[in-house]
């Protein structure tokens, strides 16, 4: 099992931001998702940002849940 956490994926927007790229989606895989539903911050956000599971946002980026299992990719505007 990889490790993911929100550190990793606060990491990916940080490093897409530091390029000038505007992260438009993140990508997460379903168990990757999970994961990160155990840290307590990014839960917070996410539940809070939206009543319907699947217009959730984290740092205002929509969130896109997968088929892959760890998944965890930033899509960025083109």
């Amino acid at each position: 099992m990889p490790n993911i956490n929100e550190k990793k994926l606060d990491k990916l927007i940080g490093d897409m931001v530091s390029k000038n790229h505007t992260p438009e989606k993140i990508l997460i895989g379903y168990k990757a998702y999970g994961e990160l539903m155990k840290d307590r911050k990014f839960f917070e956000e996410v539940v809070g940002s939206a009543m319907e599971p699947s217009k959730r946002k984290y740092k205002k980026i929509k969130i896109r849940i997968t088929q892959d299992d760890y998944q965890l990719e930033v899509k960025c505007l083109t």
